[in-house]
């Protein structure tokens, strides 16, 4: 067995399980996955590692603190890579309750258990562990003045989803400051990449073009967002995980900031390559009323962690969503499974309690 074992919660998730993919692939260490395993938790994302005897996955809310208790007395992990959470702004205006759930309360759980355990640890173990918060952009509001966001940014969040997460930063810092737990927060951009449920803008267009479907877009499309690859964010982690500094924010940032209209151009100009159509797949393109709070502009500036740990994203705009919209074409079993359960890439975020 490997001398490095960490928690990585929401394992099943898009960017938790891209997070577990490239940990057991490098042999970085053992991984202890933990996951509800809601709607947008898919075992499919994990079907690579889960032969690997440094895998195990425990079907756990992070808000159950006997649970929780039980894992870390189990298994006595050097860190915690907490990506658990409700992630949806449009699910979030539906069904709130759901975010305070998870979001505040699991974050609370999780924090205390880690406490907990991290007070049982001898001296030197407690200097080595680690509590790596992975956080959102959206907790800073919107940039409507143009700009970027830093690691100083004040928080104005503007959606149930992004004032959740806001929440959760507050009390990781708070048990960084109070009790001295050795914390480390990440705020990162708009991902994207394969195996991510099509909720999410760039993979509900791609399912939705290739199914010859309308392809809603909010408002004229102006709103705009900073993209960032998801295998490049998942290295980003582990780099701030190894040599970040305890009590100190991250943002992680793609470095693509686009408008929404061009991020669906974009993928109708690839998908029309790959998978000629008779119709345009841009003339499928409809625009509807906008999203209620909808932020106008995110855009990060990643040049801590550039100066500090050395990195930069690898993937750019363009190589990225073409590497994302081959991978759906060639998972169409993938898309099927999506398809045939709850969701069905219907209109979310219309303020109708779930």
């Amino acid at each position: 067995m490997l001398s490095v074992r960490v928690f990585v919660t929401g394992a099943a998730g898009f960017i938790g399980s891209a997070l577990v993919r490239q940990l057991i692939a490098d042999n970085a260490a053992d991984v202890v996955c933990v996951d509800k395993l809601t709607y947008a938790g898919n075992l499919d994302s994990l079907a690579e590692v889960q032969s690997s005897p440094r895998y195990v996955l425990h079907r756990v809310d992070i808000a159950d603190r006997e649970a929780m208790r039980a894992l870390f007395e189990r298994y006595r992990p050097d860190a915690v890579l907490h990506l658990a959470a409700e992630s949806h702004v449009d699910r979030s205006i539906d069904a709130p309750g759901d975010f305070i759930h998870t979001n505040v309360n699991g974050t609370f759980v999780l924090l205390e258990e880690a406490r907990r355990y991290w007070l049982t640890l001898s001296a030197t173990q407690r200097e080595k562990f680690r509590f790596l918060h992975v956080s959102t952009d959206e907790v800073f509001g919107s940039l409507d003045d143009g700009g970027f966001f830093t690691e100083e940014s004040p928080y104005h969040p503007n959606s149930p989803y992004s004032a959740s997460k806001a929440a959760a930063d507050h009390l990781v810092r708070a048990w960084h400051h109070t009790y001295g737990l050795p914390v480390v927060v990440t705020n990162c951009s708009n991902n994207y990449g394969p195996f991510q449920f099509p909720e999410k803008l760039i993979p509900l267009m791609i399912l939705r073009a290739w199914a010859g479907e309308s392809l809603p877009v909010y408002g004229r499309g102006e709103n705009q967002r900073d993209w960032l690859y998801v295998d490049d964010h998942v290295r980003a982690l582990r780099l701030v995980l190894a040599r970040g500094r305890v009590g100190e924010t991250y943002a992680i940032g793609g470095g693509a900031v686009l408008r929404n209209i061009d991020v669906v151009r974009a993928v109708c100009r690839i998908l029309q390559e790959l998978r000629p159509s008779a119709t345009r797949y841009e003339d499928l393109i409809e625009f509807v009323e906008d999203r209620p709070g909808h932020d106008l502009r995110y855009a990060i500036d990643a040049s801590k962690i550039r100066d500090e740990l050395g990195w930069q994203p690898i993937e750019t705009f363009e190589s990225g969503l073409r590497r994302t919209v081959e991978w759906y074409l060639a998972h169409d079993e993938w898309l099927e499974r999506v398809r045939s359960g709850a969701y069905r890439g219907e209109r979310l975020g219309l303020g109708v309690t779930a």
